[in-house]
């Protein structure tokens, strides 16, 4: 990918120059928070529970602030996230020029790295950043900027306190060993399920196990051959998971959208401003649910690239406005829609059918969740704007802390944070997407440095009081009296 036309400075020079970069912003600030020990036990500031863009960029942010944190996730290094396991698009979705989790430094960006690499005119000539391309700039970012991820460690359950901290116990994975940590804060940085998981309409279950997968499932590519699929949805995971049928060798591909047309206009666009990074979090409620309901409607389409990924099969079928009304399996073990266009048959089902906030799906989140406010608890929509995602959403604080119910005590719910999707409703699409990525991490620490502060008032006030450094050593001057009359 080398241009002719230009030089590329290598990695070790653009590390170079960031490093210079931080070094003009006075960056990271000098550690100020309080330590804390329960009885032998250290007390971690924060606790980040998840490894992959969000994770890192709100450790980065927190770090920059001067308060420490750890990082945990489940997945091996250089794993972390969607982006080499369940994720089959060929490039983002988002245009290459977004800065996403650089926090405003033009040295962590990916267009420094690519172009410390490969020069500019192979960035002028790059359309969009390709999906494995993108892991690695984010494993480079979690190298440069220090930030500390423990791998292989899956967070078994999160225990709030009424004693200023939370419980977190951890099972290692390679190893089977089970152990505790203690946090004042804890940041869920889970991803796009992150309090939720999966989902598929009711007669799914109607399909063998072995013939359904969903679309953030992992499987082997090649048990596609020979065989034919018929994905539902038509949104871009579906063309995600189409294309990876038909290019392992899948008979037929059967795409099913319950719309009368596949949308074509991406409004989530059209909130894309510094006004909506800014300021959607301080619009009344009714805005809130208003704008968010006006884009679940709209829908998101496929990008057209996914698009044609998979248009370009001549066995690949595209079906608007059907949907299936029942099931059955044949001798043979295939499956047999009845759909309400006719019947199709078929040997695999994919359901590229989203994900649901449910925190039944997420045991580790059991001692609180039952706590947790939801928007529905408390907003009663119109009847046009009914939005079953929007109603399970979590009602958040400024610190995208957890608030509990009417009727629900639970102390150090408050100390509980969610960075991840299902904190939009709230606080708009800083916490997972990548264009605003870095707004929502850095009004995060912000906020964390608020409340670390009033938390240690007394302990700061003594080090206030204590501080002592002079700036004068009292011989800059000769001291005369006042001249006589």
């Amino acid at each position: 990918m080398q241009s002719s036309q230009t030089t590329p400075t290598g990695l070790q020079q653009l590390e170079e120059r960031l490093r210079t970069e931080l070094s003009y912003l006075n960056l990271p600030a000098n550690v100020w928070v309080a330590e804390r020990r329960i009885g032998e036990q250290p007390l971690l500031p924060v606790a980040i529970i998840g490894g992959g863009m969000a994770g890192i960029c709100v450790a980065t942010a927190l770090l920059h602030s001067g308060i420490p944190a750890v990082v945990y996730d489940q997945a091996p290094d250089k794993l972390e996230g969607p982006w080499l396991t369940s994720a089959r698009m060929e490039t983002l979705r988002s245009p290459k020029e977004l800065t996403g989790p650089a926090l405003g430094i033009p040295s962590l960006t990916f267009r420094a790295w690519f172009t410390a690499q490969f020069g500019e005119q192979a960035w002028a000539e790059l359309d969009k950043i390709p999906r494995p391309q993108w892991a690695e700039y984010l494993h480079w970012m979690k190298r440069v900027t220090g930030v500390t991820v423990q791998n292989r460690l899956r967070v078994e359950h999160v225990q709030p306190t009424a004693d200023g901290y939370a419980r977190l116990t951890l099972k290692n994975l390679d190893s089977e060993e089970v152990s505790q940590v203690l946090a004042r804060r804890v940041i869920l940085a889970t991803g796009r399920d992150g309090l939720g998981g999966a989902w598929m309409p009711d007669w799914a279950q109607e399909v063998p196990a072995d013939r359904r997968f969903h679309s953030s499932d992992l499987w082997d590519d090649k048990g596609f051959k020979g065989k034919r699929v018929v994905v539902i949805g038509a949104g871009a995971s579906a063309m995600d998971c189409a294309a990876t049928a038909l290019e392992n060798g899948a008979t037929a591909v059967h795409l099913l959208a319950r719309r009368a047309q596949i949308p074509r206009v991406n409004k989530s666009k059209g909130a894309g401003s510094p006004g909506m990074a800014h300021g959607f979090w301080k619009l009344p409620d009714e805005w809130k649910w208003r704008i968010r309901n006006y884009i679940n409607k709209a829908q998101v389409p496929p990008p057209k690239g996914s698009t044609l990924r998979v248009s370009k099969f001549p066995n690949a079928y595209f079906h608007t406005h059907v949907w299936v009304e029942s099931v059955s399996i044949n001798p043979d073990g295939s499956v047999r829609l009845i759909t309400n266009q006719g019947p199709l048959e078929t040997d695999i089902v994919i359901f590229s059918t989203g994900f649901r906030i449910n925190l039944e799906q997420r045991p580790e989140f059991s001692a609180f969740s039952a706590s947790i406010r939801r928007w529905g608890d408390r907003y009663q929509p119109s009847s046009d704007e009914a939005d079953i995602e929007l109603f399970d959403s979590p009602d958040l604080g400024e610190a995208f802390e957890f608030q509990p119910r009417d009727g629900h005590t639970l102390p150090g719910l408050e100390r509980i944070h969610c960075f991840c999707y299902p904190a939009t409703l709230s606080h708009g699409t800083v916490a997972g997407d990548i264009p605003q990525i870095s707004d929502g991490a850095q009004r995060l620490a912000r906020a964390l440095c608020a409340s670390f502060l009033h938390e240690d008032i007394e302990e700061h006030f003594s080090q206030l009081q204590a501080y002592s450094e002079p700036e004068l050593d009292g011989d800059e001057w000769v001291e005369v009296p006042l001249p006589r009359e």
